[in-house]
């Protein structure tokens, strides 16, 4: 029997004033055994049929609901209130079924601050009963295909483009209402690489590109609505990728593969003209591929942030089917940084909206010409630098001893001249000084005429100059 006839069971319950026969031929099941003992129950049953077979309320039934004998495995979670401690389940013949005692194999448990999930294998067939502080209002949810249903994602997308997408959970088909849910399970879609060596993201690893939340904040449009609503931001890099679907519990985990798609490269183009505006402005162009994107429904929402720090926002909103132009004031030099938001829509008529990696371009300050007299002055310089000769090697000096040699000789010259001229001068004084008072007592006594002359008055008599 398959898994979906068999979880059909789970939401058979004995409705009001019906026999247990009565509700054996709701389930096509007939029974001989089981019309024999229906007779015997009370015209009205106190387990009901409320909701659907795979939603049993448990407000007006104290807490009670029935698992039919072919099911082989049921997944059921209660609600309850906050912080409150773990139900307790009542198996039909009385014995218990405590969180602390569970044994992991037939019966698997999670409890967290609001519900409890529990997990049994081959349970005992009839009305079971759950003992706790449980919410009002409160259902017992027999999962048995829980399923997240999404649109498939478009067929062009473009890296770095934030999607919007609804989805909503079923259970055996059946959608689910039931807010408090919501806290049960966890929704995600997944991008796992293709491994294309075509294309940039081979070997990439697995990326997950939203998670579903029903809490009326960011892209949802209201809390609790049973509609769960992703915001994707495809910032991952291009290339060929396969979706995955992807609902997460404490106890399972159901998943939906899409066909592969293709995740194009960032389609806008940016480029800029230095003082294309003239001396006092850049020019930057803004352009998009065509055989993706319509270029009449382009609308850039931009700012420029400038070297000082300064920051200019802009927007560009007429239609054209050229190249979108904006003047950027060029009043100062160093990095411009260039940040969009890109609006439009693709060839095929979806509406986008794209985050546009950063484009910067870098304007270098102008050198200042040096005058042409300094100029020349200069090159003249470095001519003669190179023309000019090396000059000859120094001689090599003369050693200590040598120099001291020479300094005693001349030293010792220069002493020895400067006393003999001394020595000269002084003898000559002398010498002149004694010879006119010899010529004074000639002339008073004429004595000594026949006296002859020594010989240094010889040797002085020279240099005398003679009367005559």
């Amino acid at each position: 029997m398959s898994r979906r006839i068999l979880i059909a069971w789970l939401g058979i319950l004995l409705a009001l004033s019906t026999s247990a026969q009565e509700v054996a031929d709701n389930a096509e099941q007939p029974s001989d055994t089981n019309a024999n003992s229906s007779a015997e129950q009370p015209a009205k049953s106190p387990i009901e049929l409320i909701g659907n077979e795979y939603e049993n309320s448990i407000k007006l039934l104290q807490n009670r609901f029935r698992i039919d004998h072919n099911v082989e495995e049921v997944t059921m979670v209660f609600f309850r209130e906050y912080g409150s401690a773990p139900v307790v389940l009542v198996r039909p013949d009385g014995s218990k079924i405590f969180q602390s005692q569970v044994d992991g194999e037939n019966v698997f448990w999670y409890d967290a601050e609001t519900y409890d999930l529990v997990s049994i294998k081959n349970p005992v067939p009839g009305p079971w009963q759950a003992v706790g502080q449980i919410l009002q209002g409160s259902r017992v949810m027999v999962l048995s295909e829980v399923k997240l249903h999404a649109e498939p994602l478009p067929p062009i997308l473009f890296s770095g483009e934030i999607l919007k997408q609804t989805a909503y959970l079923t259970n055996g088909g059946e959608p689910i209402d039931y807010s408090q849910f919501r806290d049960v399970v966890e929704l995600s879609i997944d991008l796992v690489s293709t491994n294309n060596p075509n294309f940039n993201n081979f070997g990439a690893a697995d990326q997950q590109i939203a998670t579903f939340e029903d809490n009326g904040r960011g892209m949802d449009e209201a809390p609790l609505d049973g509609v769960f609503t992703g915001q994707f931001n495809l910032s991952v890099p291009a290339g060929e990728w396969q979706p995955i679907f992807r609902v997460t519990s404490p106890m399972f985990t159901r998943e939906q593969h899409d066909s592969p798609l293709r995740l194009y490269p960032n389609p806008v183009i940016i480029n800029v003209e230095i003082d294309g505006g003239g001396n006092d402005y850049h020019k930057l162009f803004i352009d998009a591929q065509r055989d993706l994107v319509d270029i009449e429904s382009l609308l850039i929402d931009g700012k420029v942030s400038y070297p000082n720090g300064d920051v200019q926002n802009f927007s560009i909103t007429e239609p054209s089917s050229g190249p979108r132009e904006h003047l950027i004031i060029a009043f100062d030099y160093g990095i411009f940084r260039v940040k969009l938001t890109a609006y439009g829509k693709t060839v095929n008529g979806r509406d986008f909206i794209l985050d546009v990696p950063e484009y910067t371009f870098l304007v270098a300050e102008p050198e200042l010409p040096e005058p042409e007299v300094a100029e020349s002055a200069a090159q003249n310089d470095i001519n003669d630098v190179i023309d000019e000769p090396e000059p000859p090697p120094e001689p090599e000096g003369m050693d200590d001893d040598t120099l001291m040699f020479w300094l005693l000789t001349v030293n010792g010259s220069i002493l020895l001249v400067g006393g003999l001229t001394v020595t000269l001068i002084i003898v000559f004084k002398r010498l002149k000084a004694k010879g006119g008072t010899m010529s004074s007592a000639q002339r008073g006594n004429n004595a000594g005429a026949d006296k002859k002359p020594g010989p240094l008055s010889g040797l002085l008599s020279k240099f005398k100059k003679d009367k005559s």
